[in-house]
């Protein structure tokens, strides 16, 4: 029973595949935090500008012909 305790404890093959999931993990946690970080940034952008073309005046509209 000892030898098998001793030879599970030696063996590491399973321990990198683990390795490799919990950083593809943490790597996938900053992207979607980043990408919902500059997502946020771009919605509240073009808003702005949509307010500002809004309240120009011109609305976007193209100016009278002569």
């Amino acid at each position: 029973m000892t030898q098998i305790f001793a030879r599970f404890m030696k063996d590491e093959s399973g321990a990198t595949a683990i390795e490799y999931g919990l950083i593809a993990a943490l790597i996938s946690v900053g992207i979607i935090t980043g990408a919902s970080t500059i997502g946020s940034s771009l919605s509240r952008v073009f808003g702005d500008i949509s307010t500002k073309i809004s309240t120009s005046g011109a609305g976007g509209a193209a100016a009278p012909a002569k």
